[in-house]
């Protein structure tokens, strides 16, 4: 008789670079718990929810997680010295698997280096950087240091191979595990159909984008009351920004409801008629839930300079997704009260306009669907762990 030996615990070291990262790599934990049936060990650089799921960060999020070039500029020493404190500590540990989540500014910047290192050291990429919008090159650059990348967009694959780039798996937009929270239920399907109809009011998450386009979301509410008989506009709005924007609508000629929340917000979701949205997530988030929409964006002149470098035909992610236009966007001097006004009516009555966004929803979420009935996170778990079991030695280096 043998003694059974305890399977080698998997051991991954994650790296995070901000907060929507950070609640990424807490749901991947809790799925490669699930997938290795506990024999797994993590270490690295997370937040307040990967520190829920079990991780101690090698320090606070906060000293990497900034946005704004202004921003980075004046924390550059303390972000060279995080790369290379992160890179020291996966060279130290020689863990099993490095998975890398978003924020390629910093991420990449530590797989660099650490490929150097440790050239056998399996790499993940969870979160696909936006290659096929800018910066082409970046994707067969990332193949010296990259072995797999797991995409949150369906095209994203054909994208990465079109460019060059690393093998790339689509394992699905977190957004994909919160479809019955976003979906509506019998009763809200009946509330969207009956008078007044609810329409959703979202001019952003940034103090900036409010700034910008709550003028315009304005006049183009009062356009849109004046047009129909009645109508109820909600406004949910992030709870950071709720005084301002509380102040800003108290002066509105037609008041939108405002509420606050996560939960607040999946309920407008679920029982709204039509939105009319600022570019960005919430689109998607629009999209799943099936609620047509019209969106509308005004960037800064600083902003506005990306038009000569991004090469997209939308801002979108719903058309991009669908490789069509199929949903307005009403950008910068396009982006007028009028303009907003007379695309979002005809999806609030109903007619052709409706039932042709509604069906390109509709393939919207048949596009996102994952074929393997997995959450996104399980099949990323999936991947991570034949990803260090399977990666050839001979991987490329970093020049």
């Amino acid at each position: 008789m043998t003694d059974s030996v305890e399977p080698k615990p998997l051991d991954v070291f994650i790296v995070v670079g901000e907060h929507s990262g950070d609640q990424l790599g807490a749901k991947l934990m809790g799925a490669l718990r699930h997938a290795t049936g506990g024999a797994v060990a993590f270490r690295g650089v997370g937040g307040e929810a990967m520190a829920r799921a079990g991780l101690q960060s090698l320090f606070p999020l906060a000293d990497i997680a900034v946005m704004g070039i202004s921003a980075v500029l004046a924390r550059l020493p303390l972000l060279r010295r995080r790369i290379l404190e992160t890179v020291e500590a996966i060279v130290a540990a020689r863990p099993g698997v490095l998975v890398i989540i978003d924020c390629p500014g910093f991420t990449h910047r530590v797989a660099k280096r650490v490929r150097r290192r440790l050239p056998w050291l399996p790499v993940v990429d969870y979160v696909s950087p936006s290659v096929w919008a800018w910066g082409s090159w970046r994707a067969r650059v990332m193949r010296a240091y990259v072995d797999q990348v797991l995409a949150l967009l369906p095209f994203e694959p054909a994208a990465q191979a079109r460019l060059g780039g690393p093998a790339t798996t689509y394992v699905g937009h977190p957004l994909v595990e919160a479809l019955a929270e976003l979906r509506p239920g019998p009763a809200e399907s009946q509330r969207r159909d009956e008078v007044p109809p609810l329409v959703l009011v979202l001019p952003g998450s940034r103090r900036a984008e409010i700034t910008r386009l709550l003028p315009v979301f304005e006049a183009a509410v009062a356009r849109v009351a004046a047009a129909l008989a009645s109508v109820e506009f909600v406004l949910p709005a992030v709870s950071h920004l709720e005084p301002e924007i509380r102040a800003a609508v108290a002066t509105w000629r037609v008041k939108p409801r405002i509420v606050v929340g996560p939960s607040a917000k999946l309920e407008a979701f679920r029982a709204a008629r039509a939105a009319l949205a600022a570019s960005g997530t919430v689109t998607l988030e629009l999209a799943l839930a099936g609620v047509p929409m019209v969106v509308g964006y005004r960037f800064s002149k600083l902003d506005e300079q990306l038009k000569y470098i991004v090469k997209v035909p939308s801002i979108v992610l719903p058309n991009l997704i669908l490789g069509r236009n199929a949903i307005p966007e009403l950008l910068q001097t396009n982006c007028t009260p009028e303009r907003l006004a007379d695309a979002l009516v005809p999806l609030i009555r109903g007619g052709p306009e409706r039932d042709a966004q509604l069906a390109a929803l509709r393939k919207v979420n048949e596009l996102m669907r994952l074929p393997t009935g997995q959450t996104p996170s399980e099949l990323a778990a999936a991947i991570v762990v034949e990803t260090a079991e399977g990666r050839r030695v001979d991987a490329p280096r970093v020049r």
